[in-house]
């Protein structure tokens, strides 16, 4: 009779097991879970130049377009560069942060952009192509571009407006190319940039 409780105490416990394994019955009136949000866009695409940036380039085949991509605004629209003549792309005095920017040029040699954006660090390079249009940083993410390097040929200047700093100095690619804007490892977001080229 030892034997009896034994058994029970495992018939028990079996069924104590059994019970809370819950086994999933096809039910034709259950409905399928919403499918998740598609992650947002990492890899930006420049948008297609307007019909002014077209006629600009065709004017003169050293200027540079930018476009940049601004908080609560996105794709501001194409300006460009010649002669000498500023273009600014961006926002000043609205703490708006950019989060892309696109370039453009038919320039001999071209230009290559790397961004350094938030949470992320450094991108990989990205350089015009033979449509002439690239876009470094992200979008739909909510990061902010913080900083930016250019590669291209002399002659072209370029300057960042940066959150709690303001404009910093005019900075033209020399020897090498390169111009780096902005600032790393300070949380602070590039708002606004003006090319002269």
């Amino acid at each position: 009779m030892a034997k009896l409780p034994t058994f029970l105490r495992k018939a028990a416990m079996a069924g104590l097991i059994a019970s809370a394994i819950t086994v999933p019955v096809a039910d034709a009136s259950a409905t399928a879970a919403p499918a998740a949000p598609p992650a947002p866009v990492a890899n930006v695409k420049a948008p297609l130049l307007s019909p002014a940036a077209k006629m600009a380039m065709r004017r003169d085949r050293n200027a540079v377009c930018v476009n940049a991509h601004v908080q609560n605004i996105g794709w501001q629209g194409w300006r460009c560069s010649s002669n000498h003549r500023a273009a600014v792309a961006g926002t000043v005095g609205r703490s708006l942060r950019l989060e892309a920017l696109a370039v453009s040029t038919r320039r001999a040699g071209g230009v290559c952009a790397q961004a350094h954006v938030q949470n992320q660090g450094w991108q990989r390079a990205k350089c015009t192509g033979p449509q002439g249009n690239m876009a470094i940083g992200t979008q739909g993410r909510s990061l902010r571009l913080e900083a930016m390097r250019l590669s291209t040929r002399p002659g072209v200047c370029a300057q960042a407006h940066v959150a709690n700093v303001g404009w910093q100095k005019l900075q033209c690619a020399g020897r090498n190319g390169q111009i780096q804007l902005g600032t790393v490892g300070r949380s602070l977001s590039i708002e606004a940039l003006r090319v002269v080229a």
